[in-house]
């Protein structure tokens, strides 16, 4: 298969729809999580698509490894809906709903932002959580964050233009005008997502093909959102489906039926 790379050096893995990409996420969540050598996987998750593609096909990769327990593993959200937790938008309610009871237990350890409380309250609770589990990091570094990208070109709750784009002290951030309803949440913030030691981004569907061709080839002055994630030590991932790599010119690596 060709080398493969965008910006910031980006591998960039073109499937033929999200039921092949599916699998093969599951095994680079796996393939991460063994790298710790038994030690604690931290691992972040947006919300969206994501969750269905996650919850099918986890599970059974879990379940046919004898390496990997999801009981060491630390689990976070990279943004959060402030919905109550039973609400269709709420990301951690989804993966409580969907993945986490298909996962072998003994479980991992899911943080979550606390229902009820107002948007600068529910990112500080947040931080704090965040930074009693990575004691002694300025920032958290996360073994694996699994994004999303907007046909905007958001990832987690930061979207073009906003000022959330130019924090560099807070580790979550609340907004509260977000373009995209509902309005009111918390996102980690570029320092934590540019600190990781891989980013893998999973973009399907045609809708995503324009935004995609601007974020991997563009070199834009102001680049949008999800191509400010450029992590500083770490790896950076592409998945996609062909319909949301349509318009791609620079090489990427394609995978066929599995």
């Amino acid at each position: 298969m060709a080398a493969t790379t965008g910006p910031a050096s980006s591998r960039v893995s073109v499937f033929p729809s999200p039921q092949e990409l599916g699998p093969a996420l599951a095994q680079l969540v796996l393939e991460r999580a063994a790298a710790t050598g038994g030690g604690r996987f931290s691992l972040g998750l947006s919300g969206g698509s994501l969750v269905e593609i996650l919850a099918r096909d986890l599970p059974p990769a879990i379940a046919a490894s004898a390496a990997v327990s999801p009981a060491g593993w630390l689990l976070a959200f990279c943004d959060e809906r402030l919905v109550p937790p039973e609400h269709p938008d709420s990301t951690a309610g989804a993966y409580k709903a969907q993945l986490l009871p298909r996962l072998p237990g003994p479980g991992p350890r899911v943080l979550t932002a606390p229902p009820g409380l107002p948007p600068a309250a529910a990112a500080a609770e947040y931080a704090a959580q965040l930074r009693q589990v990575f004691p002694g990091e300025d920032v958290p570094v996360f073994d694996l964050l699994v994004l999303g990208v907007g046909p905007d070109g958001h990832t987690g709750s930061l979207f073009p233009g906003h000022p959330l784009l130019q924090e560099k002290e807070k580790i979550v951030a609340a907004i509260t005008d977000s373009p995209k309803p509902p309005p009111e949440r918390i996102t980690l913030t570029l320092p934590v997502l540019n600190a990781a030691r891989m980013v893998v981004f999973v973009a399907t569907g045609e809708s995503k093909a324009a935004v995609l061709k601007r974020i991997l080839e563009g070199n834009e002055e102001n680049p949008l959102p999800a191509a400010r994630v450029q992590p500083r030590s770490g790896q950076l991932c592409w998945f996609l489906d062909e319909s949301a790599a349509k318009e791609l010119t620079i090489p990427v690596e394609k995978h066929s039926v599995l």
